[in-house]
């Protein structure tokens, strides 16, 4: 078990385990619980019900927060030809094709996130076991024929979420430096591509848990009703 220093476990003394926050009262005392030197990010956790060991039933997909996540992601791309420039000039840290493939089967894993143009994957493919689900993928939205816009995507605020063995999915929406409402948009926006990611075989109740920290805090527990009342308000 994790061993916890005084200033959390005296943020954590003042939680009701059993209780159940709206967003905003969540966001809240996360903000007033985070005490580090350094401005923490705020994230999200989400226990879904679905079943984590069906392929059908993975859930993943990609979300441009409206305040974005506070983090500029270091985006590495694919590309070759005129792709090569549109990658350049929306911000990516890294532009290659077959030598930047090498470089990574030689062990590189100096970024973030990984994008291809579509005419990169039969080159890129060939990654697909030493990445696994850091793989440029079409349904993560990080494959296209704009490559410029998707690494302008990336670096503007667009997240990725991808569930994990768990059946959790666990997403930056900010800095504590935020302010409640950023938080709360960022959240309701969140919860909302998790929703519309829902599988069509899943059943019964989707959102079970769903819980909001900061970077060294404890976790404050979100009403899931509410927070897809919340999400809904923004479809």
């Amino acid at each position: 078990m994790a061993k916890h220093g005084k200033r959390y476990q005296a943020a954590a003394a003042t939680l009701e385990r059993s209780a159940l926050a709206s967003p905003e009262e969540a966001l809240q005392r996360v903000k007033e619980m985070a005490s580090a030197s350094f401005d923490e990010t705020v994230e999200v956790a989400v226990r879904l019900g679905v079943e984590a060991k069906s392929g059908e039933q993975m859930v993943r997909g990609t979300v441009s927060l409206p305040h974005g996540s506070g983090k500029s992601p270091r985006v590495v791309a694919f590309a070759r030809g005129e792709a090569v420039r549109a990658a350049e000039e929306a911000g990516a840290d890294v532009v290659g094709a077959e030598d930047l493939v090498a470089k990574i089967e030689g062990g590189w894993k100096d970024f973030d996130v990984l994008v291809a143009s579509r005419d990169m994957m039969r080159v890129v493919g060939r990654l697909g076991k030493r990445l696994g689900p850091r793989m440029p993928n079409p349904k993560a939205g990080t494959v296209g024929e704009d490559i410029g816009r998707i690494v302008r995507d990336l670096k503007g605020g667009r997240v990725q979420f991808r569930m994990d063995r768990g059946a959790n999915v666990q997403v930056p929406i900010g800095k504590v430096s935020y302010s409640v409402d950023q938080l709360k948009e960022n959240l309701g926006t969140l919860v909302l591509a998790v929703l519309r990611a829902r599988p069509a075989s899943a059943k019964g109740q989707y959102l079970r848990r769903i819980a909001v920290s900061s970077t060294m805090g404890p976790a404050v527990h979100v009403d899931p009703a509410a927070a897809q009342a919340l999400a809904e308000t923004l479809m």
